[in-house]
């Protein structure tokens, strides 16, 4: 089993561990004494296909599933913990996919003037009589300074409270036309892993 291969069996096996529905996600609503401040809001979404393939065979005896694509056939085995393996069908479609949103909010008040970061998760899955399907999603919230302001390239670079610095594009540069080096930011990045089996279109 190659790198690539070994890579998308442990996602497989991750997300058909329990079920999941479709991939949604949205920045919350603004809330507490410092979100008030937010001047500006800037996001920017990337979404990433990792492996589709369709169902090909469905072995009950070993519960062994045989994905294909036009890369070549690799095989999973379920685990006794997949409760939802007599959903899956020959034909059934497999997509695995991963999505990245990065959201600037500018905090025009310096409250303590203290860099942070603060990490959460959450797993959404499917009913145990759905077709496995499951969402790992990831949310970092990071209070950063503005270190450099690029209004020409629009673009703007942040450094978190590990002294690591980042550079963002902003797609509407008005958003940046208040943004001045030293004040700070909430950068709020979202990541999830989704995977999903369904039948296919008839």
């Amino acid at each position: 089993m190659n790198i690539k291969l070994a890579k998308i069996t442990l996602v497989i096996a991750s997300v058909l561990a329990g079920s999941i529905a479709a991939l949604a996600q949205s920045a919350p609503a603004n809330s507490g004494a410092n979100q008030a401040m937010v001047v500006d809001a800037a996001a920017v979404d990337n979404s990433y296909l990792l492996y589709e393939g369709n169902v090909v065979k469905v072995d009950k005896k070993t519960r062994t599933i045989t994905f294909k694509n036009k890369e070549g056939e690799s095989k999973f085995v379920a685990g006794s913990d997949i409760t939802n393996f007599d959903q899956i069908k020959k034909g059934d479609h497999l997509s695995v996919t991963y999505q990245l949103t990065v959201a600037i909010e500018l905090i025009k008040t310096k409250s303590d003037g203290i860099r942070s970061k603060v990490e959460t998760n959450t797993v959404t899955t499917s009913k145990a009589t759905d077709k496995p399907a499951e969402t790992i999603a990831n949310k970092t919230t990071i209070i950063a300074d503005i270190v450099e302001v690029n209004r020409e390239k629009k673009l703007v670079s942040v450094k978190g409270p590990s002294g690591k610095i980042t550079t963002v594009i902003v797609k509407n540069p008005a958003l940046l036309a208040d943004a001045n080096v030293g004040e700070q930011v909430k950068v709020i990045y979202y990541d999830a892993m989704a995977a999903s089996i369904k039948s296919p279109k008839k």
